[in-house]
Formats: C-alpha cells, sequence, structure tokens
C-alpha cells in the first residue's frame, strides 16, 4: 500500500507532534515517500530540523523563504501526493479545513489537494467533545476526508479520555487497510427520522439526527461501495459520493428501499411505527376540548427487506431498547430475518438520539455477541463495517 507512494506528513501545533517523527520514520520505513508541511505553531513542538533528517527532503511552514524569496509552490506539492496525512490535527486545524479558512501553508497545500486526505485528531478530552469540534470533523468526512480516530488514554491535561491521537502503529494500519473490497456492491442505507403528518404544519416524529447513517455511509463509501443514502428530514450534508434520497414520511421511505436492489441493507432510520390516518389538509385550529387523532401501523420496511432478501443479501437492522435489551433484540432479529442488529440501550449515559457518541452492542445470527464501549458516531460506524465485513465477505 505505502511502497513507492508519495506522502504529505501534516503537522499541527500539539503536543502530540513528537509521534509525527516516528511516523515519519514508519512511513520511510514501509517505502513512502515523505514530504513534511508544518503549520507556524508546529515548529515550536518539533524542530523542523528532525523531519528533515528523517524524510530526507526539506520541511515546508511558510509560503516563501524569507531570505532568497522563492515561493514554496502549495499546488505543485498538492499534485505530489498520492495523499495527505495530517498528524496530528488540532481543533485549530481541524475548524480551518472544515471551513474553508487558508492562513498558512498547509492549508493552502490542503485545499490544493485532488487525492485522498486523512486526519487523525489530537486535543484535550473536553475540547475534543466540544460540539463545534465533532460538528467539524462530520463535515470534513462529509468532504470525503477519512477520520483515523482518536483513542482513550492519558491526556496532556492530566485528564483520561478519548481525544490523544491514535498511536503511529494504528495510523499505519488505518491507512494500509483502506480496501476496495466493496467495489460493485451496492449498499442501502436509512437514516435520519420519518415525520407523519397531523395537518399541513404539525406532524408526528422522533428526535434521531441521522448521525449514525450518514456516518455508515461514508464509511461504506470509503471501501468502494454504490451508496443509496435513503434519508428524513436532517440537518446533515450527504458524503461525497453517496447518491441521496430525501423522504419525509414512513410510507415515502417504504416506497423508496422498495425501488431499489442492493446487495447489502443497513436500517438505520428512527422510522415511525404509526402514521396519522387521515391527515388534514387544513391546519387544525386550537379549541377548547380535547383533540383525538386516529393511528394507523405502518409497513415494517426491516422485515419486508428481510422477507424479501435474496441469497448472498446481508441486512443489519437497528434496535433501541429499555428492558430485557439483548432477548428483545435477538427476537427482533429472528422475526424479521436480519444477519446483524446493531442494539442501543435508552440507558447508556452520553449515548443515543441527537449526540455525537453512541454505545453500541451487535448481536450476529450466529449468536456471537460483540461489546463495544462509547465511542464517537464515526468510530462506531467503522466497529459496525468491520463487523459487517467479517460476516458478509467471507
Amino acid at each position: 500500500m505505502l511502497k513507492g507512494k508519495n506522502v504529505l506528513l501534516g503537522i499541527s501545533g500539539s503536543i502530540a507532534a513528537y509521534k509525527s517523527a516516528l511516523l515519519c520514520r514508519e512511513l520511510i520505513k514501509k517505502g513512502a515517500n515523505v514530504k513534511v508541511l508544518m503549520t507556524p505553531d508546529a515548529v515550536g513542538f518539533i524542530t523542523p530540523l528532525t523531519l528533515s533528517t528523517l524524510s530526507k527532503n526539506p520541511v515546508y511552514s511558510e509560503y516563501s523563504d524569507k531570505k532568497t524569496g522563492e515561493w514554496n509552490n502549495h499546488v505543485e506539492l498538492a499534485k505530489w501526493a498520492d495523499f495527505f496525512l495530517l498528524a496530528p490535527a488540532t481543533q485549530n486545524t481541524i475548524a480551518k479545513m472544515a471551513n474553508g479558512i487558508c492562513d498558512n501553508l498547509l492549508l493552502a497545500t490542503y485545499f490544493s489537494m485532488q487525492n485522498k486526505t486523512y486526519f487523525a485528531p489530537a486535543m484535550d478530552l473536553d475540547m475534543f467533545k466540544h460540539p463545534s469540534n465533532q460538528q467539524n470533523i462530520e463535515r470534513l468526512e462529509g468532504f470525503g476526508n477519512v477520520l483515523i480516530p482518536s483513542e482513550n488514554g492519558e491526556l496532556a491535561s492530566g485528564l483520561v479520555g478519548e481525544g490523544r491521537m491514535a498511536e503511529v502503529e494504528n495510523i499505519i494500519k488505518a491507512i494500509s487497510s483502506q480496501d476496495r473490497s466493496w467495489v460493485g456492491k451496492k449498499v442501502v442505507i436509512t437514516a435520519g427520522p420519518t415525520y407523519e403528518a397531523i395537518d399541513p404544519v404539525r406532524f408526528i416524529g422522533n428526535h434521531s439526527s441521522g448521525k449514525m447513517g450518514y456516518a455508515l455511509a461514508e464509511k461504506a463509501l470509503n471501501k468502494g461501495a454504490e451508496v443509496i443514502l435513503i434519508s428524513g428530514p436532517t440537518q446533515l450534508t450527504a458524503p461525497k459520493g453517496a447518491k441521496l434520497i430525501q423522504i419525509k414520511s414512513a410510507g415515502e421511505m417504504l416506497a423508496a428501499v422498495r425501488a431499489q436492489e442492493a446487495n447489502l441493507y443497513i436500517c438505520a432510520a428512527a422510522v415511525a411505527d404509526y402514521t396519522v390516518t387521515t391527515p388534514s389538509d387544513q391546519k387544525i385550529k386550537k379549541k377548547t376540548e380535547t383533540l383525538s387523532i386516529e393511528l394507523t401501523p405502518t409497513v415494517d420496511i426491516l422485515a419486508e427487506i428481510g422477507a424479501n432478501k435474496k441469497e448472498g443479501d446481508f441486512v443489519v437492522g437497528f434496535a433501541l431498547e429499555t428492558n430485557n435489551e439483548v432477548e428483545n433484540a435477538q427476537s427482533k432479529m429472528q422475526r424479521k430475518n436480519c444477519d446483524m442488529i446493531i442494539l442501543n440501550s435508552l440507558w447508556d449515559k452520553g449515548a443515543g438520539f441527537g449526540g455525537n457518541d453512541n454505545k453500541i452492542t451487535i448481536l450476529h445470527k450466529d449468536n456471537n455477541i460483540q461489546n463495544f464501549e462509547l465511542k464517537s458516531k464515526s468510530a462506531v460506524a467503522q466497529d459496525i463495517i468491520d463487523s459487517i465485513q467479517s460476516k458478509w465477505l467471507v
């Protein structure tokens, strides 16, 4: 994977920059050609001389050489690279990449890249968990960049938690394992809530943000799959390369799913179990008496997919449970003819609707059960995709 590849190693201003020297050495040992880009702040954490010695190339951190006036051409650097690896990626640099701010050579080169960019966040726990940072990470993934998830561990502040830059061996593994084994496979992913109309301005809905489904779409795209993302109303941007089909109601989602023929179905949407029997075509006026709304069961999309799956198809469902969680999820898997169920508990602190994290248990048709710790939804999506791969493409 790395032999003969031209790698731009980007380093931003973090204490984790000491790992970048080790990373540079490992890339060279794997046969890569490495050029190093640093933000102006990064040179305070590790010297350009160290990195130049290891990479056997000049290190770039300014637009030009102040002594000679020679221009460091960011366009040529971007054209040279087979991929860009930003490690460490600080909150500041991630925010600039996500929002189009270009105020140093590293960023100018990133914005000129036509090939893949990988980024490995490194920052303190509270900074990493901040909603703005999580949103920026999601935006970068939505642009087609590949996240190398942060790890849990001791941080420079003395806190222990997520935000620690991935270890060098895990970064190398993440880059090397970017396989395209799903090329030629069609994947349908449902995401987000459904809105069941009461009248033209009101609806019955739920708190699903769609983040889990969109993260799964990004990971499936990274494996080369053709991805059809059928999404209820969200505030998210579909990953680059996915075909987005936007729907509102459970009925519309059902019709969209029925129109597809895929190899893999991942039903991550929070679909309404009931819809309004007869929605009003006019806004219902408030009155003093109580209002009754008749509800009708919706068609179970997951059950229909399971009932009609062909040999070689793989069906993944989600279950949000509040009691007898594993037993209920296993029952759902059997009743709906799924190959895998992703179990969420309403009682897991920090997980569930709306947030950036999730804690899952994966139940397999062969009775194998995998338990996972609380992670970012991007990292959870990777765990799910890896688990699907281990059972589906064997």
